[in-house]
């Protein structure tokens, strides 16, 4: 599926109206930097101007390219998949008004088409993809910066605020796909493409359901064995799995069978949106950690929540070494604890975190480090970001700073030697805890 995610040609049908989805798409491929051949195709012809460049819009195909991306009446595109299908290796139906409305005999049309010419489809009824490391963004939705986390959604929407949320959080893809209606291509066909993508470091999924539930599992088993998949389900409720029929014309099937699957399969199910961000931020770090946590804190109250949450998550409070302890009470202030959760008190510094650090990243019994830092006004977060990214330390180390505008230079800072901070100490807990299950 490579003509998808890394095309070195691509088409886009339909209205070139400023504000018209096709006009949108390629106003997002032109803008995000693809250096492949763009061709806009509407019958009417005429020119279209897109972020400063000039385009003429051919009123037919007739030249090859890797993809076409159709987004005209639902009525006229297997008629267009037929004309086409001799040029193309594969379609993104972004039209609406197939299976999800009822209209089935439409949607199985339009698949007889692409199969007759060896065409393959994602759509129709979808948001459209990105290959973000192709520097390819075949989407209206909002473009996102290059890194390893693949994002599948059945959902347009939800992947589209996926995408922005992402962005907020510093999160960078190596692809998105939405896959509407799922005619041809499906949710198992992206899980082993991506497993194998090279680009990719972690999974992540959101579905409604699935239509074949053992080709799903097998899929889900080959990709999680490769990197972690992280798996949002919607419609676990009986009224969720009536609204997820309605919408994706799918059948959201008995949650129990799917916590199962995912359990059986190795993936890792998360409850919510939040939730997978914070997965995909920690795996974008690392690719695991063991269940023994060591707490750094400059402030008591944080640390006891983040003692608590880690507890409360089946992770262990790592018992530190008596070597440990002794190094640490030879630098620390007496009042500083140095029993795990390892309290710096308010005013530590730079070399008080840095140490501190390195010290206990040495114990045998130490896993990984969650640090913990709410600066005091007289010292800026950028120095505890700096002792965090300094401290010469080989085990997994996940971070806290808080809050909002005390800590955003210091956030930046990590962001930009690749530590993502999560805000609070139960998130930044349950990152530990998604690590763990690798």
């Amino acid at each position: 599926m490579d003509y998808f995610f890394y095309p070195s040609s691509v088409s886009v049908f339909g209205s070139f109206k400023k504000g018209a989805i096709a006009y949108e798409i390629l106003r997002n491929i032109v803008e995000g930097g693809f250096e492949g051949k763009i061709i806009p195709v509407n019958p009417k012809g005429g020119t279209v101007e897109v972020a400063g460049k000039t385009f003429e819009v051919r009123e037919k195909l007739d030249e090859p390219v890797d993809t076409a991306i159709i987004a005209i009446p639902a009525k006229f595109v297997p008629a267009l998949i037929d004309e086409i299908g001799p040029l193309i290796k594969g379609a993104v139906v972004i039209s609406a008004g197939f299976s999800e409305v009822g209209n089935e005999e439409l949607e199985r049309e339009l698949v007889e088409r692409a199969k007759k010419h060896g065409v393959r489809l994602i759509g129709p009824n979808c948001a459209g993809i990105f290959g973000v490391h192709g520097r390819f963004f075949g989407s209206f939705e909002v473009r996102v910066k290059p890194g390893g986390l693949a994002l599948i959604s059945q959902s347009g929407a939800f992947g589209g605020a996926a995408l922005a949320m992402g962005n907020d959080e510093g999160i960078g893809f190596s692809a998105f796909v939405s896959y509407g209606n799922a005619s041809d291509l499906n949710e198992s066909d992206f899980l082993e493409y991506f497993a194998d993508d090279g680009n990719t470091k972690a999974i992540a999924l959101y579905i409604e359901g699935v239509r074949d539930g053992r080709r799903f599992l097998k899929a889900l088993r080959y990709a999680s064995e490769r990197k972690p998949v992280i798996v949002l389900k919607a419609g676990k409720s009986a009224s969720g799995a009536k609204a997820a029929a309605s919408h994706t014309g799918s059948l959201a099937g008995s949650y129990e069978i799917y916590r199962a699957a995912f359990k059986q399969a190795g993936a890792i199910e998360v409850e919510e949106m939040e939730e997978l961000f914070d997965a995909a931020k920690a795996f974008e770090m690392y690719p695991r950690a063991g269940k023994r946590v060591a707490v750094i804190t400059n402030s008591g109250g944080p640390g006891v929540l983040a003692t608590d949450k880690l507890e409360r998550l089946g992770l262990e409070i790592a018992k530190l070494g008596d070597k440990t302890v002794e190094e640490l009470r030879s630098f620390l202030p007496p009042q500083c604890s140095v029993r795990n959760p390892i309290d710096l008190i308010a005013d530590a510094d730079y070399e008080r975190y840095k140490r501190t650090i390195e010290v206990v990243c040495r114990d045998e019994n130490v896993d990984s480090i969650l640090v913990i830092c709410v600066p005091p006004i007289f010292i800026p977060s950028e120095e505890i970001a700096k002792a965090v990214i300094e401290a010469d330390c080989d085990k997994p180390v996940i971070v806290n700073f808080m809050a909002g505008e005390l800590v955003r230079g210091g956030v930046k800072l990590l962001e930009e030697h690749g530590i993502k901070n999560f805000p609070t100490p139960e998130r930044a807990a349950r990152a530990l805890k998604w690590l763990s299950l690798r």
